[in-house]
C-alpha cells in the first residue's frame, strides 16, 4: 500500500473537488491518501509519502495563485530526487493561458529532480459530466504507476 500525499490550492472549489475525485480513484487502489491544502503543506512533508500529487487553480494571465507560493517556494529548495509526482489543476480557456500553474508546477518538479509519471491533468472550472471519471481514472491510474514503479 503506499502513501500518497495530494496537496492542493482552491478559492471557488473547483480544484478541491478534482482532488477529491483523484483520492476516489488512489483509494480504489488500496491506496493512503492525505489531502491538505497548500497553505498547510511545506516541502519537509514530501519525506513522509511515497508519492505526490499537485494541484492549484489558475490566476491572471497563467499565474499561481498566493495560496501556492509559499509551497512552490519551498520546493525550489527541495531535493525531489526519485519522488513521484503528478499535477492537476482547473482554470479558464476564456484566458490566453489555460490551467498554466499547472505547466508551473511541473517545471519546478522537473527541475528539482521529481519525476512527473504522467501528464498534468487540466480541467475548465468544475469536473462535470465524463470528466468526473476521467478524474477519478487519473487518480487510479497513478496508484498504478507508483505500485509498478516499486515492484
Amino acid at each position: 500500500m503506499k502513501n500518497v500525499l495530494v496537496v492542493y490550492a482552491t478559492m471557488s472549489g473547483n480544484t478541491e473537488e478534482i482532488a477529491e475525485l483523484i483520492e476516489k480513484g488512489l483509494v480504489s487502489e488500496g491506496c493512503t491518501v492525505e489531502k491538505v491544502e497548500a497553505d498547510d503543506t511545506t516541502a519537509e512533508m514530501i519525506s513522509n509519502y511515497d508519492a505526490f500529487l499537485l494541484g492549484s487553480f489558475t490566476w491572471g494571465d497563467g499565474d499561481l495563485p498566493e495560496e501556492s507560493m509559499d509551497l512552490y517556494d519551498e520546493l525550489e529548495a527541495a531535493d525531489l530526487t526519485g519522488k513521484s509526482f503528478a499535477v492537476f489543476g482547473s482554470g479558464d480557456t476564456s484566458y490566453e493561458i489555460f490551467c498554466g500553474a499547472v505547466d508551473e508546477l511541473e517545471t519546478i518538479v522537473k527541475e528539482q529532480g521529481g519525476e512527473l509519471v504522467l501528464d498534468g491533468l487540466k480541467i475548465e472550472d468544475f469536473p462535470e459530466g465524463e470528466e468526473v471519471n476521467e478524474t477519478i481514472e487519473y487518480g487510479a491510474k497513478f496508484a498504478r504507476i507508483v505500485k509498478e514503479k516499486s515492484s
